[in-house]
């Protein structure tokens, strides 16, 4: 009996796993995505304008050697644009097995969570339909709210593959 006791203990602590995020702030909210996605942070090089792409992409930069795709979140998630400042970042993320690069209003911090304190997005949010299934949950973290996203869930197979005609 005391063997099925520890096995449910077991279960317990990999549920509440230590989860780290990176959070941002884009339009004066702050959200997290999962700190293994990110590769690197940089600050806002000069960016390449590409033709016939669609509105929130902002070009593509020369990471090293390597063309990496540029996604401008506020144009994304239709917040209203604002001029690029000394704290603009773009954290560059591997999504699906490519290197894309998200501008942001500024990097705040790594941030660890246990899973346990994650809830649910409220269902009003998510009903909103399927541009909005990334956001995975919320989390109450130094009073204040943390927005959890999914990266791998941003874009749709059909965008993910425009992603591959730019580079």
């Amino acid at each position: 009996m005391a063997i099925k006791a520890l096995v449910k203990l077991n279960d317990v602590a990999q549920q509440d796993k230590l989860i780290q995020q990176i959070s941002f702030m884009l339009g004066g909210e702050e959200y997290g995505v999962e700190v293994l996605k990110a590769r690197e942070i940089i600050r806002m090089p000069i960016i390449t304008k590409m033709p016939n792409t669609p509105h929130y992409i902002e070009g593509v930069i020369n990471l090293r050697g390597e063309i990496v795709p540029v996604i401008s979140l506020r144009k994304r998630f239709g917040l209203m644009e604002i001029e690029n400042n000394s704290q603009t970042r773009i954290i560059i993320m591997e999504v699906c097995g490519t290197l894309i690069g998200f501008i942001v209003d500024s990097v705040t911090e790594v941030i660890r969570i246990r899973s346990s304190e994650i809830q649910p997005p409220p269902s009003i949010v998510i009903s909103g339909g399927v541009e909005l299934e990334f956001i995975t949950g919320v989390c109450n973290h130094a009073e204040r709210l943390l927005i959890i996203m999914d990266i791998d869930r941003i874009f749709s197979d059909d965008e993910r593959e425009s992603f591959g005609a730019i580079v």
